[in-house]
């Protein structure tokens, strides 16, 4: 029998598919986009040629351009893994996992507000929208009817052994 409680077991899904639809984008048109002609050109031109010496490497603005956003690339994939995985976990124990699914969903609303600071308007909805999804399956992360009290205290860290 399907409970109300059981319909908030696909969120983490949709955060799933929501992520990896970013970790594409991104890669695609933030990673590998190509600049627009004139002033992004131009830009993009002066991060290649300036090349300076970082700790023994020769290094141009255009190296880290590409290496941090292959690096958040990866994160972002990285994270789609994960919520796929915590939509796993919390259809047997959904409550435990409600501090994850809170630092997630916090940091995915501070992402938000970073990209309308400095990107656009992509990104924003995206990061909102993840961010209101995690939001959502934290207030329907509730322990289930057989669920004791003993066994959400062995998740931190100690058990009931009985000698």
């Amino acid at each position: 029998m399907e409970t109300k409680h059981d319909e908030a077991y696909p969120l983490s899904p949709r955060c799933s598919a929501l992520t990896f639809v970013h970790a594409v984008l991104h890669t695609i048109g933030g990673v590998f986009g190509k600049a627009a002609p004139g002033p992004a050109t131009a830009a993009v031109q002066a991060m290649k040629l300036n090349q300076f010496l970082l700790l023994g490497h020769t290094r141009t603005y255009w190296d880290f351009y590409l290496g941090l956003g292959l690096a958040l690339s990866t994160v972002l994939t990285a994270e789609a893994v994960i919520f796929w995985q915590l939509a796993s976990l919390a259809k047997t124990d959904a409550a435990r996992l409600r501090p994850i699914i809170a630092t997630l969903g916090l940091a995915y609303a501070v992402l938000g507000v970073n990209s309308s600071l400095y990107f656009f308007v992509g990104p924003v909805i995206t990061e909102i929208l993840i961010a209101v999804c995690l939001a959502m399956a934290f207030l329907t992360a509730k322990p289930h009817a057989t669920q004791t009290v003993n066994s959400r205290s062995s998740f931190a860290g100690t058990s009931h052994i009985q000698a």
